[in-house]
């Protein structure tokens, strides 16, 4: 039953990839293609993990129909500091990958806005030790390339089909996901390009059936541990292993 609900999911992921393939086909070059896939879905990711983060310690706190993203950029500058402290970094709520989403077809300055996002978002650590990890962190989406169009017009239409394509893959929560779906988008994507672009630059992503393994072996015997270190963690799948099978 579990590998059958596996296949599902990552099938579902795959088809929702290829589309976005298809929409920027012509556009942008296979390698290309995966970072802005990959860079678009990380956003995404943090913007819903700080959120999700936010909003349970409220509705812990008593407050249920509490909402970050509805909250306004002043109310949200508030609590910086705590979040960047904890978290590593800090998103405004009119930043957040949802709110973006929600303007982009009627934003005639997309690319700028996504641009000025992706320089808050790395700010945002400067002077933290999360600093040296968020340096550069979407320096890989160049939302201003040619590639994408030759009018910031059609580089925009690009943009926003992008992110309709990676806001419309149901990853839910990765607790609740039997497949890691950052690191199965990672190695679709390698599989679809890397071999015939050549440039693989010794890339090579562990499987996530190796990941499991290696986990469970690691653990037998045991209910917790006190660290996991994974040295070339690349896409994290490994350590998403630990921390869903740990509980």
């Amino acid at each position: 039953m579990t590998d059958n609900r596996k296949e599902k999911e990552r099938a579902e992921l795959h088809r929702t990839i290829w589309n976005i393939a298809n929409d920027l086909r012509g556009s942008v070059d296979g390698w290309d293609f995966k970072q802005y896939v990959l860079g678009m879905l990380f956003y995404r990711y943090i913007s819903e993990n700080l959120t999700d983060y936010i909003n349970r310690g409220e509705q812990e706190a008593g407050n249920d129909s509490f909402d970050y993203a509805k909250l306004t950029d002043d109310e949200a500058e508030e609590a910086r500091a705590d979040l960047v402290q904890t978290k590593g970094f800090f998103i405004l709520p009119s930043e957040l990958f949802q709110n973006i989403r929600k303007k982009a077809p009627n934003d005639d300055n997309l690319n700028e806005t996504l641009e000025k996002v992706f320089r808050n978002i790395e700010g945002s650590a400067h002077g933290s030790l999360s600093e040296d990890d968020f340096k550069g962190l979407f320096d890989d989406i160049d939302v201003n390339s040619n590639k994408l169009g030759g009018t910031v017009a059609k580089r925009n239409e690009k943009l926003v089909k992008l992110m309709n394509g990676v806001g419309d893959m149901r990853l839910g929560d990765y607790k609740d996901n039997t497949i890691d779906a950052f690191g199965d988008a990672y190695e679709f994507l390698m599989g679809m390009y890397a071999s015939n672009a050549g440039k693989s630059g010794g890339e090579y992503y562990t499987p996530q059936e190796v990941s499991e393994l290696l986990t469970r072996l690691s653990l037998v015997g045991k209910t917790e541990v006190n660290k996991v270190y994974d040295p070339a963690c690349g896409s994290g799948s490994l350590l998403l292993k630990f921390a869903k099978i740990l509980g």
